[in-house]
């Protein structure tokens, strides 16, 4: 896994061990990005279920100035840890130990600019999400990352494969 473009494009990042975690591929990162992109410019962006960090890492390189990462394995933490000390962002990086859903439920206002989400695939979280960002939105735009066969309900969905974004903006 590597960062696909900006100030660190091609860097390799570790990815946690076991199989706890399923990385977001890279084709699927670039569509999210072509997307997001005009976005990220100087954004405060979330990577919620955060694994080793590639979503919001890949944000810095393009431009954010600050990103925040919520996480609750051990080994993914460890691995998202290592990822932002290599990168040398620790100053513009905030990593929360925790649940990717309950930490989206207590924000309050509008936070973020961009939020990435990747909760894992056949689970309630990626419809929570959109069901809480629809009652008030913590951000400009949501990206969350589902299967394609788990439908979510959002303003715009693509898919890539087995994989779908659905994609939700403030009003």
């Amino acid at each position: 896994m590597r960062i696909i473009a900006g100030e660190f494009g091609g860097r390799r990042l570790k990815a946690p061990s076991g199989s706890g975690t399923r990385p977001t591929g890279e084709r699927v990162r670039e569509a999210w990005f072509s997307i997001v992109g005009p976005a990220l410019p100087g954004a405060s962006v979330l990577d919620l279920f955060a694994g080793s960090g590639a979503l919001g890492l890949e944000a810095l390189s393009r431009g954010a100035h600050r990103a925040h990462f919520v996480e609750r394995s051990r080994t993914a933490l460890t691995a998202l840890r290592a990822n932002v000390a290599a990168l040398r962002v620790t100053d513009r990086v905030r990593i929360v130990p925790g649940d990717g859903l309950a930490f989206a439920e207590r924000l309050e206002g509008c936070p973020y600019d961009v939020v990435f989400a990747d909760p894992p695939y056949g689970g309630e979280a990626a419809a929570r999400l959109v069901d809480r960002f629809r009652a008030d939105p913590f951000a400009k735009i949501l990206g969350v990352e589902h299967a394609v066969r788990d439908a979510v309900t959002g303003d715009e969905t693509r898919t890539y494969g087995d994989a779908a974004i659905t994609f939700c903006y403030r009003p």
